[in-house]
Formats: structure tokens, sequence, C-alpha cells
């Protein structure tokens, strides 16, 4: 009870959030497209609960990164205004202090992805298939590689499609002709950091 009492409450605030900031987005158009994976995920998510319930702490994970990704569906994530954010709240430019010469924000973003969601895969592997050890590990990073890269081929697409501003700011390459290539290794690097820590303390835990 305790735990669908707390899933409902990350639900809740999820919508809470997502309904806030889909009232005036800087691009309605990217906006909807931003969100058709979204709404996608999340049906997926609820008609798989009673078959093969994530932990909390898978849910939780996901939970972020869907806040963030709406942050970046409201403002597109070319121009998610972080810096501002800092010298308003904090008086510390964050661009000025680290050298950037673009928004980074599509970055933080993608390396959260495999760093947030790698570990509700790896819960997926281990319970539903029975994968243990290397191998659960190794497909958790693996399918967390391929999705990126099934996402930036989704990316090109659109913006083949539509074309225009929209389709320029739904890739959001701001310039970078290695974009794609720099989101997919941020992905994989993000996966593969968490899924290192998570194997060196099993591997520990084992040998107390």
């Amino acid at each position: 009870m305790a735990k669908k009492s707390y899933l409902i409450f990350l639900l809740s605030i999820f919508f809470l959030f997502a309904g806030y900031l889909a009232m005036a987005p800087l691009d309605r158009h990217d906006w909807l497209l931003e969100n058709l994976l979204t709404v996608i995920f999340i049906i997926a998510l609820l008609f798989s609960y009673r078959s093969f319930p994530l932990s909390l702490t898978a849910y939780t994970l996901i939970f972020l990164f869907l806040i963030l990704h709406e942050i970046g569906a409201h403002f597109t994530y070319a121009k998610v205004p972080y810096n501002d954010f800092f010298i308003h709240l904090f008086q510390f430019d964050v661009n000025a202090f680290f050298g950037f010469e673009r928004n980074h924000f599509d970055r933080l973003v993608h390396f959260l992805y495999g760093f947030f969601l790698v570990y509700p895969l790896y819960e997926i592997f281990q319970r539903g298939i029975g994968l243990k050890g290397f191998w659960g590990y190794f497909c958790a990073v693996n399918v967390i590689m391929s999705s990126s890269m099934l996402f930036e081929l989704f990316e090109w697409a659109a913006a083949e499609i539509f074309g225009g501003d929209l389709g320029v700011a739904y890739l959001g390459t701001q310039g970078d002709v290695w974009d794609a290539h720099k989101d997919m290794a941020l992905a994989s690097l993000g996966a593969l950091l968490v899924m290192l820590v998570l194997a060196w303390f099993k591997g520990k835990s084992k040998s107390l």
C-alpha cells in the first residue's frame, strides 16, 4: 500500500509539473513532438505495473528523468535557461566558468538518460529474464546504447519530415556536426558508470 501511494504521489507530481509546463511552451509544435515518446513510455509503465512492477528506486529514477525531459520540451532543449537560473539564484555564471559556447542542457539530459534509466533496465534483465553477473550489466548498458542510437535516428527522420524551424528545434544540434555522436557517447558513459559502481558494490557485499 505504501508503495502504491508513493507511485501515485510521483505520478501526480509529474502530471502537475508537466501540465504547468504545457500551458505556454516556447514552441508548441516542438513540445508535442518531444512528448510523443513520453506519452507512449508512461502508458507502457502503467500497463506493466501489475504484471512486472519495478522497485521504488527504479520508478524514482524514471520520474527524475521525465521531469528533466519536460523542462527540455517546454523551452526546447537548445534554449533551456539554466545559466540565467544559476546567475539569478547563486550569482554563478556556469557558461563563463566552464567556457561553454553552447547550451549544454541537452548534453546533460543525454548523460542522465543513461545514468537514470540503466538501473530500471538492469532490474528488468535480472528479475524478468534472470540474467546474472556480467550479462545483466552488459545488456542494460547495451540497451541504453542501442536506444540512444535509435533515438538519434528518430530525431533525424523527424527533422527531415517536418523540416524548417521545427526540425531545427527538435534536432537541437546547435551547429555541432558531431552532436549525435556526443549524445550517444554521454548516454553510454552515464549507464556504464552506474553499472560499474553497482557491480563494485555487489562484489564488495559478497566478499564481506
